[in-house]
This record gives C-alpha cells, structure tokens and sequence, in this order.
C-alpha cells in the first residue's frame, strides 16, 4: 500500500510576508488520514481554510485562499513542497495573512519538514492519473496535462529582457528531483517592476534576500543558484498551485508563459473534466529523500 503521510511531529519558524513585510509566525502541525492541508489562523479564532481550488481567492502575482473574511496567501512555495516530499495531511498554523516568504524558494520549507520528520499513517493514498488530454490557453499563455505513467512538467518562459528571452525545462518530478532541481529556485521580479509594486502596497517585505532582482543588464543578487533558475521556479510554482486539486497529479503538464491565474484556472478546470482522470492507489511505498547538503541552511526556527 502506498500510504498517506503526515509529519512526525510539530515544528514553527518566524519570517517575514513578501507583500505585507509583517512578521509572521508559521508552524506545521501533524495530521490525521483524510485530513489534507489547511490553513489556521491563529490570529482569527484558529479559522481554518483548507487548500482546495474551491477556496481559490487573491491571485495576484501569489496565490492565495479564503473562506468568508479568513484568508491566506503566498501559498504555493510551501504547498509544493508539501506534495512533492508526499505530505498529505498538515496543519499549517499562521498569525498573519501571508505564508512568509523565507529566502523566496521552497528549500526552507523542506528543511522544516525533513527536521519534523515524516509519519506513514495507515491509510492509502490517491493519485489523480490523467488519462486523456486536458487543456486551457489565454491568449499565448497555454497549460495542458496530458497522460503518463508518472508526473512530469514541460514549462517554457518568455520575456523582453536580454536574460529572459526563453528558457524551458522538462523534469519528471520524484522527490529526489524537487529537493535538488527545484526547491532551491528562487522567486524572481524586474527592478523596474519593484517601485510599481510597493506603490499598490505589495512587495513590502522584498528584498534582495528573499528575491531574484533582474535590472536592465543583469542579476542584481550575487549569483543565480542555477542558470536556469527561473524557469526551474516557475515549475515549482506550478507544482504548488497544481496541489489544489487535492491529489497528487499523474501526468504531463507542459505549460507556456503561464504563472499563478492560469495555473489555478487550470486546478479548477482539472476537477470539472472528470472524463479526462480517474482515482487510482498507488502499489508501492514512497521513501524520504536525505536533505542534500545544499538544502541544510536552516530557517530561524520559532522559540
């Protein structure tokens, strides 16, 4: 039986919003079978939002969830690391609206569940395996899952900028590949971008720290963490925005200049199109990946 899993224990760390620039005291909490992954704010009663497409809310250049006046946004560099190292059932606890952005990639937040631990919980778990062509373009922006016997993203970026003309990738995801080839990848903006932004009260919480800054001929940061590091982002942010749907994907998802509205357009489009996937459990168990010695920088941890 492939089973469902949790963490093994309860583990928090402090950071910062990347739109708001509050602090924020995150921690992740075991659960039970069936759970799935929600959100809890401590701050609002310990209202809870779990992370499905039908709570879909705020999608400006982040994701973000609501139910009623309790929102959560900046969701997906955790939700994909959640689902790509095989957690099924968490408690996310928040005193702040925003998931902080930590160091703007996902390599935090594995460190955090590979120091938890992880629990298998005896109970199976359900793959979504697409099993015909699913699509959706918005101008030349285009997503599409088509069937595999594993999951796989193709993803290709364009952009007017001397160092984003076009890049592209196509990785088969395992968890393996996420630590090493993903989680480290870097959100990323244009500094011409930057003022815009903290002028409609966004990005206040940015900084070279947490964030790719692209000027007119280069990275204004001190070096990329890969060559293609952006694009390797924009599949992580797939990734996360593609766990609204609830079950861990089995299939092909080729994707063109498409980002978080596309994206979470497409989670919801997924669900409608039952013809196009079925439920299936998986017959083998997952292992957990070794932290790679890369990954090892730890996040400040909660006191």
């Amino acid at each position: 039986m492939d089973a469902q899993r949790t963490l093994r224990r309860q583990i928090s760390c402090v950071g910062i919003g990347l739109h708001s620039g509050n602090k924020v005291n995150l921690t992740l909490k075991p659960a039970v079978a069936d759970f799935g992954i929600r959100f809890r704010r401590t701050d609002l009663g310990n209202h809870e939002v779990p992370a499905t497409v039908n709570n879909l809310a705020g999608i400006q250049l982040a994701t973000g969830l609501a139910i009623n006046e309790v929102s959560v946004e900046t969701v997906e560099h955790l939700l994909a690391a959640l689902v790509s190292v095989g957690i099924d059932n968490v408690i996310v606890e928040l005193n702040s609206p925003e998931v902080p952005i930590m160091d703007g990639s996902a390599a935090p937040f594995i460190y955090l569940i590979h120091e938890a631990g992880v629990k298998t919980l005896q109970r199976p778990r359900k793959y979504l395996k697409i099993v015909r062509p699913i699509a959706l373009s918005r101008g030349d922006k285009r997503i599409a899952l088509y069937p595999s016997d594993h999951f796989k993203v193709t993803y290709s970026i364009s952009y007017d900028h001397p160092l984003l003309r076009h890049q592209s990738r196509t990785l088969r995801i395992t968890e393996d590949s996420f630590v090493e080839e993903l989680a480290p990848a870097r959100t990323f903006t244009f500094l011409k971008d930057v003022e815009m932004l903290r002028q409609n009260g966004l990005a206040l919480g940015g900084s070279l720290d947490n964030a790719i800054v692209l000027g007119e001929t280069g990275v204004l940061n001190n070096a990329l963490r890969f060559e293609d590091e952006f694009v390797r982002h924009k599949i992580l942010d797939a990734i996360g925005d593609l766990a609204l749907v609830g079950y861990p994907v089995i299939g092909h998802l080729v994707a063109h200049r498409a980002g978080h509205a596309l994206h979470t357009e497409f989670a919801a489009k997924i669900l409608e199109e039952t013809h196009a996937w079925r439920l299936v459990e998986a017959t083998t168990d997952a292992v957990p990946v070794p932290l790679p010695g890369h990954l090892k920088t730890a996040p400040r941890l909660a006191n």
